[in-house]
């Protein structure tokens, strides 16, 4: 199966939320009650309530025009792409050419979001493409956080630096970096302890880490990626606020979209924070994290093809 396929597969929650409320949309017209449904569906979806008005005005505006059912479409389609074109990034590969090495990502999240998974899976794709790539195990908080990624490290066939469960995370990070410069390494993934965004005290520990890493190797680090687990909806907004205050996120991870109808939540955040979307997973093979692109997720929730 290919990319776009597993695309439309994992997205379906999503997409099924909207199309029968589009459909009646289409054959009825825009009068108060499907106009009423599809705000219902597209809210129920967490696109959040701007990008539902702009949704909203725009089917009116295309409906006072006589518009068939595939202006209608194509006019949705527009108007999500042009909140989410301006957050489609190149593949994180090309960002690798803008400094030179080691390139470092910092990987940021509260728990149970797949941070550590996510890590694995770029860092495999990475070494894959040619990079010489280093895991640094900074959650030591949780003993097996450090052994799953010891875990992964041994699957994939790269080299980790860790330190024992409970020492200090910017301590480990530092070593990190030293170790990537003495090795000749291109790019250093260094995870951290999932932590809850309303916790002070512990994004103050992420801000240290931060601080550390920019000590050891000047501009670093050159990527803060925020994972996000999009069956959370409106939360995952709130945490990106609130991470993205605290250390000045520079890209998205959004995961488990295959697990929810709650896919719009994507959307909602590219129109409030314009943060760049770098990876989207819809599923937890390798190949299931990929990097986002709009066109292809705004037709995975909305085919033009009303038979899709």
């Amino acid at each position: 199966m290919g990319w776009l396929d597993r695309l439309g597969q994992g997205l379906a929650k999503t997409r099924e939320a909207l199309r029968s409320s589009f459909e009646r949309l289409i054959e009825a017209g825009p009068d108060p009650a499907t106009m009423e449904e599809l705000e219902a569906a597209l809210l129920s979806s967490d696109l959040g309530v701007r990008v539902v008005d702009r949704v909203l005005g725009r089917v009116r505006g295309e409906s006072g025009r006589g518009a068939t059912a595939r202006d209608l479409r194509i006019a949705v389609h527009r108007c999500l792409k042009e909140v989410l074109e301006p957050v489609q990034e190149l593949p994180i590969e090309r960002s690798l050419e803008q400094a030179p090495p080691p390139f470092v990502i910092l990987m940021v999240g509260v728990n149970g979001v797949g941070k550590t998974t996510s890590l694995a899976k770029l860092a495999q794709r990475l070494s894959q493409s040619g990079k010489k790539t280093l895991l640094v195990a900074g959650d030591t908080f949780r003993a097996a956080a450090i052994e799953q990624l010891q875990v992964w490290s041994d699957r994939i066939n790269l080299p980790l630096i860790r330190h024992q469960p409970g020492a200090d995370p910017a301590a480990v990070a530092y070593d990190g970096i030293a170790a990537a410069k003495a090795r000749g390494i291109d790019v250093v993934l260094i995870d951290t302890a999932g932590r809850l965004h309303t916790k002070t005290n512990l994004m103050e520990e992420l801000r240290k880490i931060k601080r550390v890493v920019a000590q050891a190797l000047p501009g670093a680090p050159h990527e803060v990626l925020l994972v996000l687990d999009a069956t959370v909806g409106q939360n995952a907004l709130a945490q990106a606020r609130q991470f993205h205050e605290a250390v000045g996120v520079t890209g998205l991870v959004i995961t488990k979209l295959d697990g929810t109808a709650r896919g719009g939540i994507l959307v909602a955040i590219a129109e409030e924070l314009k943060i760049p979307v770098r990876l989207i997973g819809v599923g937890e093979s390798v190949e299931d994290l990929q990097d986002f692109d709009a066109d292809a997720f705004v037709q995975a929730i909305l085919p033009l093809n009303p038979s899709a």
